[in-house]
């Protein structure tokens, strides 16, 4: 166990680190996610308040339908990263990360008065759910087994609430961290042990830890937050401009537009990049040379990949050397090794599409 954000949470369980990760990978495991931040945004102007926190088009999702987005500061920076679902219901769900929790809840309640002050409709409410992520493979066998809904309905960034194993009310999300298919379900508190324990039931399902979590969300290319990306990152440098919408854009109606949206069109000082390396594995803070022995950069996130049996790492560096197949040194332990920039993800990503 480990202090994390106010929580004690699981680093791993019985399981070896590579274990765990490898049967996520080939069957699916369980990781109690309760730890983070899960609030309902209501009222008739609910999307126009979150469309004035994050760089998303909220208002084109379908209902039930949901997206990564980004919380911006004035200067581009990004406050933190998280999921905002349409729910049919009538109002959007949000699940952003622990480690903001004060920061992101004081940003909406904030921005919530601040229309409330000027004769809008909009509330916010924090979720008391426990939350728990199924992922790999055989997730959604596994999940089939409880639910009457028909899960090959429910296609990546998908939500619908459902009973799941005898506990009513769940909302069922077709998404994780992982890179592989799964589904994160917010459940009511009281059913959480009952709702962990008929999963685990299931001899496919191993409970999994933070050391598993954090190894297959790298080889997905996923960033953390806090390591990968930060309020001194914008989602250009952080090649996540993907999430930036169209209508955003060119609305440049969002925190910090005037630094972001310039940068898609010009060039950014730095990007994020993927490396990978044999020999000693590459760890967060490592310094980035090129080839001359001149300090470019610096890891964000490293590990030894499990799947790959090579070293895995995410960091940034300036443009001219972003592109897969340039060689840098990384000095790991104050010895210098080659790395490789590589395409994210290091492994192929099985999200669960309609094509």
């Amino acid at each position: 166990m480990v202090a994390f954000a106010g929580w004690s949470l699981p680093v791993q369980y019985r399981d070896s680190h590579t274990d765990s990760h490898l049967h996520t990978r080939q069957h699916c495991s369980l990781f109690d996610v309760s730890h983070m931040l899960q609030t309902k945004i209501l009222g008739s102007d609910r999307v126009k308040l979150m469309e004035s926190l994050v760089v998303g088009d909220i208002a084109e999702l379908r209902p039930n339908q949901g997206t990564l987005s980004l919380f911006t500061n004035e200067a581009g920076g990004i406050l933190d990263d998280l999921i905002v679902t349409n729910t049919s219901e009538g109002h959007l769900y949000v699940v952003s990360n622990a480690g903001c929790w004060e920061k992101d809840l004081a940003l909406m309640q904030d921005k919530v008065r601040e229309l409330q002050n000027q004769g809008r409709d909009v509330g916010l409410e924090v979720l008391d759910n426990a939350l728990l992520a199924l992922q790999g493979p055989t997730a959604a066998q596994v999940l089939q087994a409880g639910v009457a809904d028909d899960l090959r309905k429910l296609p990546f960034m998908t939500s619908a609430v459902m009973e799941v194993f005898g506990v009513s009310g769940c909302r069922v999300t077709r998404c994780g961290y992982t890179g592989e298919d799964g589904v994160e379900i917010s459940v009511p508190v009281a059913g959480a042990v009952h709702l962990a324990t008929a999963i685990l039931k299931n001899p496919e399902v191993k409970l999994a830890g933070l050391a598993a979590r954090d190894s297959l969300r790298l080889e997905a290319g996923l960033c953390l937050y806090g390591n990968d990306i930060d309020e001194h990152t914008t989602p250009v440098e952080g090649s996540l401009s993907w999430t930036l919408g169209k209508r955003r854009r060119a609305a440049m109606d969002f925190p910090g537009a005037k630094v972001i949206v310039p940068q898609l069109k010009g060039r950014v000082q730095r990007r994020r990049v993927g490396l990978m390396c044999e020999g000693a594995p590459m760890r967060a803070h490592s310094p980035i040379l090129n080839m001359e022995g001149t300090k470019i950069g610096t890891v964000t996130s490293g590990c030894p990949s499990p799947s790959l049996k090579k070293n895995v790492a995410m960091g940034y560096v300036p443009c001219e050397y972003s592109r897969p197949g340039t060689m840098l040194l990384v000095e790991v332990r104050r010895k210098q090794q080659m790395a490789v920039v590589s395409k994210m993800p290091f492994v192929p990503t099985n999200y669960y599409t309609l094509k």
